[in-house]
């Protein structure tokens, strides 16, 4: 919030695109036949967005919350054969084909893909071992889980290792979940499993990782989707990049200051915006420092540390002495 105020995490645009289609181009590209999208909340733009895309997809709607795994669950008909789960709120290069083929091999029943961080406080990490059941290894990039634990202290920190949200699992695997209950995959069923002896395996991932439910971290993943646009598969809006990494759609416009900023289409910057992300058809006509401006907004004001909703404008009012 405010920015999915109108919208759901996943439709969040990420340089005019919905995060979501970042996932999707993923498994798209590891040749994933089908493409089932589980949801709730606002589900019906959902709807209409995936009916978009060039492969086999749909979305199945939830009636009431039931968790990530219990979400799942509800498809339990359908998942006969190996899956692919991943988050509708992450921006990330996974190699999907990478890591069904490591699943295979470990004989694993659920494969996870890890990222690494410098803080892990903030995520659930994981200790791998080399062999099942093992020691945990701090220096191993890949290997059998052994341990999870939520964000922990730094005194708890066993690894960095995060959790991505990108999973591999066998069918098998969902017959652990309660029918018709919210359940979760890491907090309660990935533990489950570990305790029954059951193989899961977990590989670090290269390229970029963001999860996109914190706010600011939408500038983080823009910025990184710049810097390394000529490695990544994913494709790039029309626009220029400035030297400093900002980017500027070609349907923006722009004669004020500009600085490590992600100003897209249909929006102008007549004052100054700095490390900040200006959604479509917004307007800068004050300064927007370190903050987000939702869709078709207007800031005839200083912002800084702000999130702006979408249809929003922000002005102060110097003669009354009120915002």
């Amino acid at each position: 919030m405010p920015l999915t105020e109108n919208r759901p995490k996943p439709m969040v645009p990420v340089l005019g695109r919905p995060v979501i289609d970042y996932v999707k181009d993923a498994m798209v590209a590891a040749g994933l036949s089908e493409i089932i999208v589980t949801t709730g909340y606002q589900g019906e733009q959902l709807v209409s967005h995936v009916d978009s895309w060039n492969v086999p997809s749909r979305v199945n709607q939830e009636e009431s919350p039931m968790g990530t795994a219990g979400s799942v669950n509800l498809l339990s008909d359908e998942l006969t054969e190996t899956f692919v789960v991943g988050s509708g709120a992450s921006v990330a290069s996974f190699d999907v084909a990478d890591l069904l083929e490591s699943h295979r091999s470990s004989g694993a029943k659920v494969t996870m893909a890890l990222w690494e961080v410098n803080d892990p406080t903030e995520f659930g990490i994981v200790g791998l071992s080399s062999e099942k059941q093992g020691q945990i290894d701090s220096n191993l990039s890949e290997g059998f889980i052994t341990k999870f634990k939520e964000k922990p202290t730094p005194g708890e920190a066993f690894s960095n290792l995060i959790n991505a949200g990108l999973y591999i699992i066998e069918p098998e695997v969902m017959e652990l979940v309660p029918k018709g209950e919210k359940y979760d995959f890491s907090k309660q069923l990935f533990p489950d499993i570990l305790s029954r002896g059951w193989p899961m395996y977990a590989k670090t991932v290269d390229g970029i990782w963001f999860d996109v439910g914190h706010p600011f971290e939408l500038h983080n993943a823009q910025m990184a989707l710049i810097e390394k646009r000529d490695e990544l598969p994913f494709p790039m809006p029309d626009g220029e990049v400035l030297p400093d990494g900002s980017f500027i759609s070609s349907t923006a416009s722009v004669s004020g200051h500009i600085s490590k900023s992600i100003i897209l289409s249909g929006s102008s910057v007549n004052g100054a915006a700095v490390n900040s992300v200006v959604m479509a058809n917004s307007r800068i006509n004050g300064v927007s420092e370190s903050s987000i401006v939702g869709e078709n907004s207007v800031i005839d004001s200083r912002i800084l540390n702000c999130v702006i909703g979408d249809e929003n404008h922000i002005v102060i009012d110097l003669e009354n002495e009120r915002r």
